[in-house]
């Protein structure tokens, strides 16, 4: 059996473009391009990127929230991508989602108790007074009280409903979570707490989570794995260590540099990228990349890099490993 848990080739979603009278499609919004990844059981792999890179649509496309357009999801040898809905039923209590805004992702009619026994009735996990005891031994997990059961999501505080938003997704005692941005909507002393929870509740449970954050201070902290996407495509995978000390691609470099260093004496060297982002909807042709590369040659604008490597990827022309076959596939 494989030691990852989740095997992602090839994920691709497009958003079509429609135009006139009779809705003609006349593009696509390539918010996800080509993007392939595993991750082992009962690790952590961070998810970065600027905000629109298509981060969580990777995120809710492994989970079928959203159609994925191609590619296949593999989980513990199965393919979601191929699953009917009756099959998906099934394999969602293994999957779960801890979405970035904890009031809007809470239904404001239903309190905290009613939610998670609706939850563990719909799939099969539990009722009755079975049902009303693991919601009390939830809340407890998480860093609530008994009590927090019977209020309503107005009635808690940021930092609360993001610990509610966990206790709903180990409800169905999980296997797999995607965190998209769980801590970006709190404070800095809040952002601590839920990540050291997080951390608290893999060894715990042995979870694997897929952290999705545009906050490389954070991903640090709780990532085994570093995925850096820009405009869809990951453009750089391998260890955290290895990503944070030996950062290959400009992107990466560029990114690390913004990271603010806890020590007035020691000043880095700032890398500031010109240009927008370009828009998914037209992307430029050769590397996604080279109209705001500060290490840009006239090849990038021609021929389009492949994610090469064995435990350091790279997609990037400045490789040798990776000029050649994009030579050849151009």
């Amino acid at each position: 059996m494989s030691e990852h848990i989740l095997e992602v080739t090839g994920l691709k979603k497009y958003f079509p473009i429609k135009k006139g009278l009779f809705a003609k499609t006349v593009g696509n919004v390539k918010a996800v391009d080509d993007v392939s990844f595993n991750i082992k059981k009962g690790k952590t792999l961070g998810l970065v990127g600027e905000s629109g890179c298509g981060k969580t649509t990777v995120g809710r496309s492994l989970l079928r929230l959203i159609e994925p357009t191609a590619g296949k999801v593999i989980f513990n040898g199965k393919d979601i991508t191929a699953m009917s809905e009756a099959e998906l039923k099934n394999i969602r209590k293994e999957m779960q989602i801890i979405f970035q805004d904890p009031y809007s992702s809470l239904n404001p009619r239903i309190t905290v108790g009613g939610m998670l026994t609706e939850i563990m009735k719909f799939h099969d996990i539990a009722e009755g007074a079975a049902a009303e005891k693991k919601v009390e031994e939830l809340l407890e997990k998480v860093g609530l009280r008994k009590i927090h059961a019977r209020r309503y999501p107005h009635e808690f505080s940021g930092g609360q409903r993001q610990r509610i938003g966990i206790a709903r997704a180990l409800s169905v005692e999980p296997k797999f979570i995607v965190c998209d941005e769980p801590v970006s909507a709190l404070d800095v002393s809040i952002q601590s707490q839920i990540l050291n929870l997080l951390i608290e509740l893999q060894k715990e449970m042995n979870l694997t989570y897929l952290f999705i954050s545009h906050d490389l201070s954070v991903v640090e902290h709780i990532s085994d794995d570093v995925c850096i996407m820009y405009l869809g495509k990951v453009v750089e995978l391998s260890n955290v260590d290895e990503v944070y000390k030996n950062p290959k691609h400009p992107y990466t470099k560029a990114l690390l540099s913004a990271v603010p260093v806890p020590d007035p004496e020691k000043k880095s060297a700032r890398i500031i990228l010109t240009g927008d982002i370009p828009s998914p909807a037209n992307v430029p042709s050769g590397c996604y990349f080279h109209p705001r590369c500060p290490k840009v040659f006239q090849d990038c604008s021609v021929i389009s890099p492949e994610l090469e490597g064995n435990d350091h990827k790279v997609r990037c022309l400045l490789y040798p490993e990776s000029y050649p076959n994009s030579k050849k596939a151009a």
